[in-house]
């Protein structure tokens, strides 16, 4: 869940989620079975759109970096995605401005792995249904439910699919342990729903037919 900008600095969050594919048919999991979730929000529509840039020779995607400028839902603006440790990765947004042109502080933190010229690489549509799983102490996760649209600007491949997302919130466990039981308890749901293991770590990635 990736917190606002503030002021000129950019917004850094440790995204700590796991992905499911699921069919178009696939019922919403039951989450009455885990631990310390009280509450679940009604679904908050999310229309999505993302392109993605990198250099001709693909070094960001090489490295596991993303690059977007995302329109739609509560995290608008330019996104960097740093390499996956884990469950977890790093994740600097910028607010969006009026040009299309990648900002300076960006390409400035993209030096550490590229000062070569970016050109578009995909285009992510993606229809989300946002779902907050809440205990005493706040929001535990947040659920999503992803319908994909996605082209890959360079091959011109169009590709769809669903699927889901479970990611931490600012009340989930602090240890690892904890995270694990939530993550196992989480996953009963999931499976249970018909939900399956993602063949892919990332959007970006399927988009690109990896």
């Amino acid at each position: 869940m990736t917190e606002a900008p503030h002021g000129s600095e950019p917004s850094r969050v440790v995204e700590v989620e796991r992905k499911y594919d699921v069919d178009d048919s696939t019922p919403l999991p039951d989450w009455r079975g885990v631990p310390g979730v009280d509450a679940v929000s009604e679904g908050e529509l999310r229309e999505l759109d993302a392109r993605y840039l990198d250099t001709s020779d693909a070094t960001l995607s090489q490295a596991g970096v993303a690059l977007r400028r995302r329109t739609g839902g509560p995290d608008a603006g330019w996104h960097i995605k740093g390499p996956r440790e884990g469950d977890g990765r790093l994740e600097i947004g910028w607010p969006l401005d009026d040009g299309d042109g990648v900002p300076a502080a960006i390409v400035e933190t993209l030096s550490r792995w590229t000062t070569d010229e970016l050109t578009p690489l995909a285009r992510i549509e993606n229809t989300r249904v946002a779902y907050l799983l809440s205990g005493s102490d706040g929001v535990i996760a947040e659920f999503v439910d992803d319908r994909v649209r996605a082209t890959d600007l360079r091959q011109g491949v169009e590709r769809e699919w669903r699927e889901w997302e479970f990611e931490l919130g600012p009340a989930a466990p602090a240890d690892a342990e904890g995270r694990d039981a939530l993550f196992a308890a989480a996953e009963l749901a999931i499976f249970a729903a018909g939900g399956r293991e993602a063949a892919s770590g990332s959007k970006l990635a399927r988009a690109l037919g990896f």
